[in-house]
């Protein structure tokens, strides 16, 4: 059995990142070939200029994500089958023999620190290359140092309990321990879900309420209208870090609050925004946030009783490169390899994505302008250098959105 997990793995990693790559390479090839001309649809709003950025914007992106899923790919075999994780139990058990949960916990966080330093140059290189070769990037070399310790700070403080009390259940909890371990995390993600808003989004950036009082009527009419109830309504200064503009609703329950990008209220006007405030409305309506979050809990569910069963088998190990069986080795060895496993369902997950903006379109068509969306879209793809012609295979995998085209033409068919 472990002979058939491994050839099994080495199967997978090489068949998915050739697929990784000959997506990207399909991409690349596609939006090239469509680089020269305006869709018709947009045409009349987006100059040749502004297409060809967002074309040249799309390939580079693209390329760097070719060069990152093979290095992710080596590293994760090295990792595995090479012994990288094995040797890192090995220095931590010379060091800490008796201790299991201390040891466990300083296993698992030294191979997501290796994982983070591969990430690390491709971040920045997007950030200060790409992103600052087109136009996008604010940030600082300052800056993008300080939100890698802000992040790596509160990813410690929140993630130290959760992971202990992964481990201590994985210990001590009987048989049943992933079910309990189940429980302890749905817990954590509906508080995080409550608290995020509110203590660690100002980490990062800064939010005001509102001012525009204006433009706040007119949405706290739309939000009534669509009975939503909010903490309030707040920008937030997104011009600090990048050009890019957007909206969202963050938070649960009472914590819920709208907010907007300070990039996107300078580019839209009143109505543009109140079309777009309506889509994210169109979400909530349609329970999209409630069914993400039940859907993310029964996906866990099944992970951790799969992880439950395969922790007692000895073939998951040495299957995977691992000689000495412990829970933590399990626990850290199912976080790496599930995506290996699950990347050729990543079509399914991207079209149920997908039916949820084109059902937060019809609900913004309904109540607000079809029209006024559409105008803002454009804006925003033309502003954010949106490809206009994604590959439709590449775009099936990984797009969360429709492609531009095809939704612009659904909203059109409001305003015929």
């Amino acid at each position: 059995m472990s002979s058939v997990l491994t050839f099994t793995f080495i199967f997978l990693l090489i068949t998915t990142t050739l697929i990784r790559l000959w997506l990207g390479r399909r991409h690349i090839s596609y939006v090239q070939t469509h680089r020269k001309q305006v869709p018709a649809a947009f045409e009349n709003n987006i100059t040749l200029d502004a297409h060809q950025k967002a074309a040249d914007y799309a390939s580079a992106k693209t390329r760097l994500v070719i060069i990152e899923a093979v290095v992710a790919a080596l590293l994760l075999a090295a990792l595995t089958l090479g012994g990288g994780l094995q040797l890192i139990d090995d220095i931590w058990r010379n060091l800490l023999p008796t201790q299991e949960i201390i040891r466990g916990a300083l296993v698992i966080c030294s191979a997501l620190l290796v994982s983070s330093f591969i990430d690390l140059p491709f971040e920045y290189y997007k950030t200060f290359v790409i992103d600052e070769k087109f136009g996008f990037n604010k940030m600082t070399p300052a800056m993008f140092l300080s939100d890698l310790v802000k992040h790596s700070l509160v990813g410690l403080a929140l993630g130290a309990p959760i992971l202990f009390a992964a481990l201590w259940l994985m210990q001590g909890a009987g048989q049943y321990w992933w079910l309990y371990l189940w429980l302890v995390w749905s817990v954590f993600n509906l508080i995080m879900l409550a608290v995020y808003p509110t203590f660690i989004a100002p980490l990062f950036n800064k939010f005001s309420p509102l001012k525009d009082e204006n433009l706040k009527q007119r949405i706290e009419t739309l939000l009534t209208k669509c009975g939503f109830k909010s903490q309030g309504l707040f920008v937030m200064d997104g011009s600090a870090r990048s050009s890019h503009g957007n909206a969202y609703f963050t938070g649960f329950g009472s914590s819920k609050r709208v907010v907007f990008f300070d990039t996107l209220l300078e580019r839209l006007n009143v109505d543009e925004i109140e079309a777009v405030l309506a889509h994210e409305l169109g979400h909530f309506k349609h329970h999209h946030v409630i069914k993400r979050i039940v859907l993310m809990f029964l996906v866990s569910f099944l992970g951790l009783a799969l992880l439950g069963w395969l922790i007692n088998q000895p073939w998951f190990y040495t299957g995977l490169g691992v000689t000495q069986k412990s829970d933590y080795m399990a626990l850290v060895l199912f976080l790496m390899v599930s995506p290996v496993f699950l990347f050729l369902l990543r079509p399914i997950m991207a079209s149920y994505s997908r039916k949820n903006e084109f059902e937060a379109d019809d609900y913004a068509a309904n109540h607000a302008s079809a029209k006024e969306l559409v105008k803002a879209l454009v804006k925003l793809y033309r502003d954010n250098a949106s490809t206009l012609t994604p590959d439709p295979l590449h775009s099936a995998f990984y797009d969360s959105h429709p492609p531009a085209s095809i939704r612009i033409s659904k909203l059109a068919a409001y305003t015929s």
